[in-house]
């Protein structure tokens, strides 16, 4: 059998997923993974309303045990009206690294139809990696569409999912 190093011994793995999805409106800038996208229609959100993070964030919260960004920075306080979400994301970041955890790796996936995403995967994976304390080569960020089914396939929303793992120290 195997046996682990001291410090793999040491650490508690943890994963946590994490899903947002906003609605689409004409006029309203797109903004997904720190990155500002040309397109005539952005996500309505209090936020900036970028699910790329958002997903991250809850993940991340998630995998720390600490619930969800609606907990954190609820809609309904006006602090947070019109936020990055890059910085609640490093907000988020440092409540891991006040418990001694640290990113590992995230894996991410945006659901859109519109506008096409892959041009801008290398700078999303940059200012995401950046907030996480991470390499870009430790983010992974793909696209899919819909295939026209459902709010998304109809072009009426963005969605993102994403699973983080984390190290920590032992309990």
């Amino acid at each position: 059998m195997p046996t682990s190093s001291p410090e793999e011994a040491a650490t508690d793995w943890r994963v946590g997923t994490g899903y947002d999805i906003h609605r689409l409106e004409v006029g309203l800038p797109l903004v997904l993974g720190g990155v500002w996208i040309p397109s005539k229609k952005g996500l309505r959100a209090h936020s900036d309303g970028d699910v790329l993070a958002h997903a991250i964030g809850d993940a991340l919260l998630g995998a720390l045990g600490l619930g969800d960004l609606g907990a954190h920075f609820p809609d309904t306080d006006p602090r947070w009206r019109g936020a990055s979400s890059l910085g609640l994301l490093e907000t988020i970041r440092g409540m891991a690294d006040e418990r001694g955890a640290r990113v590992v790796n995230v894996d991410a996936t945006v659901i859109a139809e519109a506008p096409k995403i892959a041009p801008h995967l290398s700078a999303m994976k940059e200012n995401l990696g950046r907030c996480l304390g991470i390499e870009p080569a430790r983010v992974s960020v793909k696209a899919t569409t819909n295939e026209g089914i459902g709010t998304v396939g109809r072009g009426e929303g963005i969605a993102a999912m994403a699973v983080v793992l984390v190290a920590t120290g032992r309990p």
